[in-house]
Formats: structure tokens, C-alpha cells, sequence
């Protein structure tokens, strides 16, 4: 299957956005979604793509599996971080209420500095924190911690996940390698509508 940006996520055209989109016929998926960014105010703009990144990082907790050392016992929470500026409101406290990934329920906690981070297994990283992108990566080397980065861009290729914005959709690559490294197993269903690109190249 060709893993190019045709198969990735655009804004939902409905006004509530499905929680679990990779179980989906990636067909229907991509004629549910056909709804762009383009025509939609600023505001509603930055709303929309923010409420289906959201979803994004609720399903990338469905989709990844992580070491049993991640976690104290298995009814661990999941720690999802927002590392900077929280571009979201209460989009991504709304999506994750009440929600669990097999058993385990989603917490999600905020960081101004990344040393303020102990445990976590997703992170978030704000465009807001986009210059200290290296350092930052440096801190998390060989954790078990999925990186999403809200950019795509030279600074964020060593992040596991990066999202992008390309002609009024939204779409996430993932760097594979550096998920390995970070000794985690991401789900053929994530791959397959992701752009899959090797560390230290641009797609």
C-alpha cells in the first residue's frame, strides 16, 4: 500500500469527530474526511485541527505498545504530556474523559519545562518548544516515551510522530527507526495511513 500523504487524515466534515478512526476502511475514511481546513475562519481553523489531533494522540495510544517497565503494574495509567504552549483547550481533556487503552486509564498532564517531565508515555511537543526540539530530545533518548511533535520540519526529525499541515489537511509521519530505539512497537493499522520516513530525511 502506498504510504504517501493520499492516505493520511484531513479535518472531519462532521461536527462530532469519530475517537477511533484506524479501524475504519481507509476508502471510506478518506471520503468521511474529505472536509478541509479551507473556507473555515482562523479560529475555527485552529479548533478543528486541534480537535482531530486529539483524536490522533488518543488513537496512538490504541496503536502503540509499549515495554512492561513503562508501567508500575498493569492498571498503570497512560501519561499523555503537552510539553509548552497547549494549543488544544478542552479538546484533548474532553476526548481522553473517561477513556482507557486496555485497562489502563489516560491522564494528561502539562509541562512548562521539559525537566519537569517523570513519568510519561506520550508527549506532545508545542510548536512553542520547536527551538528547543534538540535538547529536548536529548533528555528522552532511550525512554520509552512516544514523541509527537506539533511540526514537521529539520529540527523534528529525530521525534517519533510529526504532524503537518499541507494543503489544508492534517497529516502525521512517523519515524520508525526511532521508535524502535525508543523500544516501542507501533500497529500495522497506525502505519498504514501514516508517512513513514527514515530518521534524518525529509519526505
Amino acid at each position: 500500500m502506498d504510504h504517501r500523504p493520499s492516505n493520511a487524515q484531513s479535518i472531519a466534515c462532521s461536527e462530532i469527530i469519530p475517537r477511533s478512526i484506524f479501524g475504519f476502511n481507509l476508502t471510506f475514511l478518506w471520503t468521511f474526511l474529505v472536509l478541509t481546513l479551507s473556507g473555515l475562519t482562523v479560529e475555527a481553523q485552529v479548533s478543528r485541527e486541534y480537535q482531530l489531533k486529539s483524536v490522533f494522540l488518543f488513537n496512538f495510544a490504541q496503536f502503540t505498545d509499549w515495554p512492561e517497565s513503562a508501567f508500575t503494574d498493569d492498571k498503570s495509567p497512560i501519561i499523555i504530556g503537552v510539553l509548552g504552549t497547549d494549543p488544544f483547550g478542552r479538546a484533548f481533556e474532553d476526548t481522553v474523559k473517561d477513556e482507557n487503552v486496555r485497562g489502563r486509564p489516560l491522564v494528561v498532564e502539562h509541562y512548562r519545562r521539559g525537566d519537569e517531565i517523570k513519568t510519561c508515555h506520550i508527549l506532545f511537543i508545542s510548536q512553542s518548544e520547536t527551538r528547543r526540539m534538540d535538547e529536548i530530545v536529548r533528555s528522552l533518548k532511550g525512554k520509552p516515551i512516544l514523541t509527537v511533535a506539533d511540526a514537521d520540519g529539520p529540527s523534528t526529525m529525530a521525534v517519533i510522530i510529526r504532524f503537518a499541515v499541507e494543503n489544508n489537511k492534517v497529516h502525521f509521519r512517523v519515524n520508525q527507526e526511532t521508535a524502535a530505539a525508543a523500544n516501542l512497537t507501533l500497529s500495522s493499522r497506525l502505519l498504514r495511513v501514516a508517512d513513514a520516513t527514515p530518521a534524518g530525511k525529509a519526505p
